[in-house]
């Protein structure tokens, strides 16, 4: 479909409000309606906007909801600014990262990773200065799911996790302030699952007892919480064995259900596979629980790692 119609109309509607914009700041454009001038302006960056999107051009339509934004803060309309700076970073977002086909193979690919970057970087400052405004008007949840936006380029485009995770830190942060556990948990998860393959484990095992001890106390989120304590007690096996071996009881002291659990009858068989420095029966054990429950990748990197220490301590023994 050919879209240069709806282009053209855009390109026309921004130079509408761009003549508005300055025939307000002139010396009888502030004497007679600029206020009026500058509300209509940002009316026709918001209608070039939405036509530059029927037309797939983000990256334009990316700078005109900037621009309307840009004039809200100037008014001091901040929650119409922050409304416009959200609808600009998800433009962004949506950019065409290959830009002009490069003959080059190695330039096209250095193109497309410059392009990914610069847009998404374009989007963090537009959802960041969002952000500012909705925390400056007391508007924490929204705040907070903005920030999970910011967590998610970082880990799926940019490939930042340290970013990521200071960004959920920072949504489970307002969460909690505003009483929404559920959601605050959900970010916290995020951070515990990276936390654990950075291996900080000592981070991971708090966030998911936390979690885990919440769970067990809620009807409906009960059954989560064997899933909990199990990610923590691997977390523990990373560390010592012993400390492992100490978790599992504690878990089942507190949570008598994790007694009967497929997970923590998995955590005692690996345990005295480890104690009799057995890989074959820890491998079995494994593969028995995962013929029934398939293991993601985060389990099953873990669980690679405990094995790991085994086949250490066989080799070290020899």
């Amino acid at each position: 479909m050919d879209n240069s119609g709806k282009e053209k109309e855009a390109e026309a509607l921004m130079a509408e409000a761009d003549k508005k914009i300055k025939s307000s700041k002139s010396f009888f454009g502030t004497l007679f309606g600029g206020s009026s001038r500058s509300e209509e302006a940002c009316e026709i960056y918001v209608r070039a906007a939405n036509m530059y999107k029927m037309a797939k051009n983000w990256s334009a339509a990316g700078n005109a909801f900037a621009q309307a934004a840009h004039l809200h803060l100037q008014m001091q309309s901040k929650h119409d600014a922050a409304t416009n700076l959200i609808d600009a970073g998800n433009a962004f977002k949506k950019a065409d990262p290959q830009g002009n086909k490069l003959h080059c193979f190695i330039k096209s690919l250095l193109h497309l990773f410059l392009n990914i970057s610069f847009k998404n970087k374009k989007a963090i400052n537009c959802l960041n200065r969002a952000i500012e405004i909705y925390t400056d008007m007391g508007r924490f949840t929204i705040a907070a799911k903005h920030h999970i936006t910011i967590a998610e380029i970082y880990e799926t485009e940019l490939l930042d996790i340290d970013k990521a995770i200071a960004h959920y830190e920072q949504a489970a942060d307002y969460y909690k302030g505003e009483e929404s556990t559920s959601s605050a948990n959900k970010c916290l998860l995020k951070v515990a699952t990276y936390a654990a393959q950075l291996e900080q484990y000592q981070k991971a095992i708090e966030i998911y007892e936390q979690v885990g001890t919440y769970a067990m106390d809620s009807t409906l989120l009960k059954y989560s919480a064997k899933d909990h304590f199990f990610k923590a007690a691997l977390c523990h096996f990373c560390v010592d064995t012993l400390n492992a071996k100490l978790a599992v009881q504690k878990y089942e002291e507190m949570f008598p259900a994790f007694s009967d659990s497929r997970e923590c009858k998995l955590l005692k068989k690996l345990l005295d596979a480890c104690e009799e420095q057995n890989v074959d029966a820890y491998t079995d054990s494994v593969k028995e629980f995962d013929s029934i429950s398939r293991l993601d990748q985060w389990l099953t990197t873990m669980l690679l790692r405990i094995k790991k220490t085994i086949q250490d301590d066989e080799e070290s023994l020899r």
